[in-house]
């Protein structure tokens, strides 16, 4: 084979799952942010109903797809898309994924992805999967440094990504400094935006509020309404960019199913149930940091998302994991998953129910 992939990131957490598992009740898995709490009963109802769904359904997403998303950008952001500006996608992993690969038919001269240097592990691999270069961006305070990008990288760039607040990390980025770093350099901007309304040091952010020319905004249902399990998402943003996306997408066959899109939009058309898991997300990151600060580990409130960034007082993400898995049942992710950089830290997803996490930090203590 003249391409070898590279390790799937959790399957290296085969000794700490292990370790875990030696707890009574097995391990509280808090490595992947997978939501545990239920989806809203609108979205499940809306499900149902539209089981009479037979043929294939439009592969951009159907307008009431299309206008529920549009409408909730308006709500939360206050930014104005018209249905044509915005598209389906089968969740956000898939985006990310494919999007170098579709760019670079576009414009082949070019053949660089820029991504967060500690960031989900996919923007890299997209570049991989693509035969493309993936460049690493310095952070700086958790934020993009864009003063360091080699211009020569930015010449052959075809994305820039963005991801605020941060998986893993939960800072908040400067979105408007990424879009007009953009527009200054003739390069797209991709703003993964999943984790927006589980914003907590400000209101959510989008990189639309700062316009739409040369930006595209990426959101999924997953995190947002628990409903991770249904793989969909939407991306919004240049006309030009989406337009040329939903073109060669459908081409792929990339379709969100009919029923699914009924229950998404429906999901987006309702906040109340997200206020709620809001709550339940800054009560349990409030249980689980005090437990990891009472054992050494510096873990800061996060800016945003619903996960722990912290450091052990080895400065060695995979002990810190081990340890927590030994001592109280935990599994988490050490931070070199994310990046060379985030090798000192780990990132706790606090997805799990209150009993579970109130049990692991019992142990801990």
């Amino acid at each position: 084979m003249s391409f070898t992939l590279p390790p799937y990131p959790y399957d290296r957490l085969a000794p700490i799952i292990a370790a875990a598992n030696r707890h009574e009740g097995g391990a509280i898995e808090c490595s992947i942010g997978t939501p545990c709490d239920p989806p809203p009963a609108v979205a499940l109802e809306a499900f149902a109903k539209a089981s009479t769904h037979r043929g294939y359904p439009m592969s951009f997403g159907s307008e009431s797809y299309r206008s529920a998303t549009a409408s909730w950008m308006k709500r939360r952001f206050g930014v104005d898309l018209s249905v044509d500006q915005v598209a389906a996608c089968v969740g956000t992993k898939e985006f990310v994924a494919s999007l170098g690969q579709y760019l670079h038919l576009r414009t082949p001269e070019r053949d660089t992805i820029l991504y967060p240097a500690i960031s989900y592990p996919t923007y890299a691999m997209s570049a991989q999967l693509a035969n493309l270069r993936a460049v690493p961006v310095r952070m700086e305070n958790g934020r993009l440094d864009l003063e360091s990008i080699d211009p020569q990288d930015a010449a052959r760039a075809l994305v820039l990504w963005s991801n605020s607040p941060s998986n893993p990390t939960g800072h908040l980025d400067n979105l408007g400094a990424a879009a007009a770093w953009g527009r200054d350099h003739g390069v797209l901007v991709a703003s993964d935006e999943c984790y927006a309304e589980f914003t907590w040091a400000s209101a959510p952010r989008s990189i639309l509020q700062h316009g739409t020319e040369g930006v595209i905004a990426v959101h999924s249902i997953s995190k947002r309404s628990n409903l991770a399990g249904v793989r969909a998402g939407f991306y919004a943003g240049d006309p030009e960019i989406v337009g040329f996306l939903r073109s060669v997408r459908q081409h792929a066959g990339l379709m969100v199913p009919g029923p699914v899109q009924e229950a998404v939009a429906a999901a987006y058309r309702d906040d109340t149930h997200v206020e709620l898991q809001r709550t339940i997300y800054r009560r349990r990151l409030e249980l689980v940091r005090a437990g990891l600060e009472a054992v050494g580990i510096e873990t800061p409130m996060p800016e945003g998302a619903f996960y722990l960034w912290g450091r052990g007082p080895e400065g060695n993400g995979f002990a810190t994991a081990q340890m927590l898995a030994e001592q109280s049942g935990l599994v988490v992710s050490p931070g070199e998953l994310y990046g060379d950089a985030g090798a000192p830290y780990v990132r706790v997803a606090v997805v799990q129910q209150d009993d579970k996490l109130a049990l692991a930090v019992s142990r801990l203590s």
